[in-house]
């Protein structure tokens, strides 16, 4: 929004609860040809059940029509030359703002990545049950009717990956580009790029996120143990807290490499970058993430990055600026993950110029700046009015 406000008039409808952080970032930053339009479904008593999450994509759907008669109202009286949806990038959840007789720019929406199939059944049943209902809502998604007119009314569909860029097509979809959703703004670039390079021992990998069954953390452990047996001046730092924790300590205990794993659990951005500061490698081993800003920050940083080349890091990570590992097979992967370990953490040489590489590729690809050019490129058919939704 605030980069289409550099070259749009624009309109954003938006829930009740942000204009309390909206009011206050205004009062920092005076954003011209701004409006916001509040809207809430319900009153507050009446939201209890979508608190926790466990309602909340119900909330989206009905939102979502709710904001159309807004926008229609709107239409009306200022005559959008675009609708822009941006509200929780995913593809099997429809915009009925995309109803509205007026051009319209879907996404950039992820969830077509998946985690694969080797890798599902390793006997978690919560991981298994989670997995099998993402693929039922998305299923259904592509069944909704009011999804297939969104593709179809679509002048453009953004995708997060190339595994969604596969996806829109089947729905409806005439043009797709692949655009990530992830940046940096140019404060946070420099904030990182002022962290020191790390030369001396021990060799130190970084994950960071939450822990959850489709992180990968569990890769990472295995992989570690690897690179510490040839390597033991090595240690693995996981930052981040998460269901899967407690699952993470075990299997750091029965490889044997818990006294060099630590970790940290949930810390105030400050002190991770502290931590990432006294990192050589980020490891980001997740199996289906349509963003990573992880990945960017690491890079930012100067701090090779390896990853699987799924979704939205393989699109960030190229040969120059990190590894790429493949994802056939489980036991496939953690090889290629320790010897990509292995690798880094004897040579340094390498590990600061693919750190250099991916620095300067965020500062060329992955500026706020830079995006907001691109999204006017988007729009350049449709130079004044704007609508934005976000839920």
């Amino acid at each position: 929004m605030r980069q289409a406000a550099r070259f749009h008039e624009v309109w954003v409808i938006t829930r009740r609860n942000n204009r309390p952080m909206i009011e206050e970032a205004l009062t920092k930053e005076l954003l011209k040809h701004t409006q916001f339009i509040y809207f809430d479904l319900l009153p507050c008593w009446a939201r209890f059940w979508k608190r926790g999450g466990r309602g909340v994509h119900l909330y989206y759907y009905l939102w979502q029509m709710g904001a159309y008669f807004i926008g229609r109202k709107l239409h009306r009286e200022f005559q959008f030359d675009v609708v822009h949806h941006v509200t929780f990038g995913a593809y099997w959840m429809p915009s009925f703002l995309a109803l509205l007789r007026v051009p319209f720019v879907w996404g950039p929406v992820g969830g077509g990545e998946s985690m694969p199939r080797g890798y599902r059944f390793g006997g978690d049943f919560r991981a298994e049950l989670y997995e099998i209902l993402r693929d039922l809502a998305r299923f259904c998604g592509r069944m909704d009717p009011f999804v297939r007119a969104t593709a179809r009314r679509a002048e453009l569909a953004l995708a997060t990956s190339a595994e969604t860029e596969r996806v829109l097509p089947a729905l409806g979809c005439r043009k797709v580009a692949v655009l990530s959703q992830v940046g940096l703004p140019a404060e946070e670039i420099l904030e990182l790029a002022s962290l020191s390079p790390r030369n001396e021992p021990p060799f130190r990998v970084a994950s960071l996120g939450r822990l959850l069954h489709w992180k990968g953390v569990a890769l990472g452990l295995r992989a570690f143990a690897e690179l510490n047996r040839g390597n033991p001046a090595s240690e693995y730092w996981v930052i981040g807290n998460g269901p899967e924790l407690r699952t993470l300590q075990g299997l750091a205990q029965k490889l044997g490499v818990a006294e060099k794993v630590i970790f940290w659990g949930q810390m105030p951005r400050r002190q991770v970058l502290e931590k990432l500061a006294e990192c050589d490698v980020l490891m980001h081993p997740s199996l289906h993430d349509s963003g990573g800003w992880v990945c960017l920050e690491a890079m930012a940083a100067a701090r090779p990055v390896i990853c699987l080349d799924l979704g939205g890091p393989a699109l960030q990570v190229t040969e120059g600026t990190g590894i790429k590992v493949p994802a056939w097979k489980p036991e496939q992967t953690v090889r290629d993950l320790a010897t990509a370990l292995t690798r880094l953490s004897a040579d340094p040489v390498l590990r600061a110029r693919l750190g250099l590489a991916a620095r300067r590729r965020v500062q060329e690809h992955f500026a706020w700046d830079g995006k907001g050019d691109i999204w006017s490129e988007v729009r350049r058919r449709a130079p004044q009015h704007l609508v934005s939704c976000t839920c």
